[in-house]
């Protein structure tokens, strides 16, 4: 009887496909048409949303545990501890899935930047869609430059970069040199630039004040001090400081001092695993998966600096085996949903120590790149009496330990210290829970993240990071 089912079953349904032949021509209802998809200049925005929903803070992330930033406290038993423990590979979410949502965005930058000569726009409407022009070049500049952050086998000429794409289409494409995707992302963005007009000031996208940022921050991998100098410094003269009072309010989302981009998180729909506050304290539980290292809390002036309390929070009614410290940064300002924080990208106190670090670098007076410096500090430590430097090499590392302080967190640490070619020290109080993970040196496979194990599986033309 069995088998007499399964042979009706398969008749019927070869006679359901005959008699479906000549339909089969039809187009698909379950997708867009990409000739379809952008039609009008609203449409051409809504593919703009697409490519900055899927910008992310992964990097951001993975940095502070890859580097000396944090420690993993004992009782986080129920994160992935590769990327901290320095055990990644190729196969490792933890380090590799910021390259395939870069490109995400990259590909959905292409195909607006496609279709913009195609839409047709009403004279109001012909400024707005070069604005929207200028937004797609640009996210296709930060995105690569995100991605050769991340990847590049090293910050020079001639080393392994990542592919520029400027086109939405599938190929093989082979790693450009670091140099040659430096030069286009400078392209795009000055392109972008002049595109947006200074009257468009919504820092959840990217203003022309934020291209500025983004130039100054890839003067400096550049080593390119003269840019360096004059983008940090435009962006300085549009955005001042916060001040002390306002300097908390930042990272509640009470208010946007000194910042120049901010990828917006809304508060409807977001689940606690996709927050950038649980990715360090686990809401279900009460659980610190990664506290501030105390290497960088003892840099602090806890009483006089006011960066301290909203970076870092000490909680002594956490129980024995429980970590006191926590990372306060990202605890954002919503009470229903703790860990909710739109994610600051770009910041006038980071173009102060871009400026400071450029001028050290370039002027033969070490008091030039001070000044930034103390500025700086001065305006976030109370009583803080102006530093004097003997050396450049004085100053620069003053400026290096300034930027692990102000941009803890923020995406930086791990290749700042790769900028320079640094070893990873971190120092017996956070290498508790490392299994050994405690110096990591520039000879190392893992001083680079690995590209992901797809794309050298399926791209014949990609090459891997030395060592792995």
């Amino acid at each position: 009887m069995k088998f007499k089912h399964i042979k009706y079953f398969l008749l019927l349904s070869f006679a359901i496909i005959m008699a479906s032949c000549d339909k089969l021509d039809l187009k698909p209802t379950d997708s867009i048409d990409p000739e379809k998809a952008f039609r009008t200049v609203s449409d051409l925005n809504q593919g703009l949303i697409g490519a900055y929903a899927v910008l992310d803070y992964t990097l951001m992330t993975t940095s502070a545990i890859t580097s000396d930033e944090v420690n993993m406290p004992t009782e986080n038993t129920v994160s992935n501890n590769d990327a901290y423990r320095w055990l990644y590979n190729a196969t490792s979410g933890s380090v590799t899935g910021a390259y395939l949502e870069y490109y995400r965005s990259i590909d959905r930058a292409n195909r607006v930047l496609a279709k913009v000569d195609v839409v047709t726009a009403t004279p109001a409407e012909a400024s707005l869609k070069e604005r929207y022009r200028g937004e797609a070049l640009a996210i296709r500049a930060y995105a690569h430059f995100e991605l050769l952050r991340g990847y590049a086998s090293a910050y020079q000429n001639g080393g392994l970069g990542i592919a520029y794409m400027k086109s939405a289409e599938v190929s093989y494409p082979a790693r450009d040199p670091f140099e040659s995707v430096v030069a286009n992302v400078k392209a795009d963005l000055t392109a972008a630039k002049a595109l947006i007009p200074t009257t468009f000031t919504d820092k959840s996208r990217i203003t022309r004040t934020a291209i500025a940022a983004i130039q100054a921050r890839l003067a400096l991998y550049e080593k390119n001090w003269a840019d360096a100098i004059t983008y940090s410094t435009e962006v300085i003269s549009a955005l001042p400081l916060a001040s002390r009072a306002q300097f908390p309010g930042i990272w509640t989302d009470a208010n946007e001092s000194e910042v120049a981009w901010k990828l917006k998180r809304n508060v409807s729909g977001v689940a606690d695993g996709s927050l950038i506050g649980s990715f360090f304290f686990r809401q279900t539980g009460g659980i610190v998966l990664y506290a501030p290292a105390f290497k960088l809390i003892n840099t602090f002036d806890a009483v006089n600096d006011v960066r301290f309390a909203p970076y870092i929070k000490f909680d002594a009614t956490r129980g024995a085996g429980k970590s006191q410290y926590l990372i306060n940064k990202y605890i954002g300002g919503t009470a229903s949903q703790p860990g909710l924080a739109d994610i600051k990208l770009f910041r006038t106190g980071e173009m102060y120590l871009i400026r400071a670090e450029a001028k050290a670098e370039s002027s033969a007076a070490v008091a030039d790149g001070a000044s930034d410096l103390n500025t700086l500090r001065t305006n976030r430590i109370t009583g803080y009496v102006n530093q004097t430097f003997a050396s450049k090499a004085d100053l620069i590392n003053a400026i290096y330990t300034e930027r692990y302080k102000e941009l803890a967190f923020e995406g930086h640490r791990f290749f700042d210290l790769k900028r320079r070619n640094l070893t990873i020290d971190r120092i017996p109080a956070d290498a508790v829970n490392t299994s050994g993970a405690v110096t990591l040196a520039p000879t190392k496979a893992q001083y680079n993240y690995p590209l992901p194990a797809v794309e050298i599986t399926v791209n014949k033309n990609a090459v891997q990071n030395p060592n792995y």
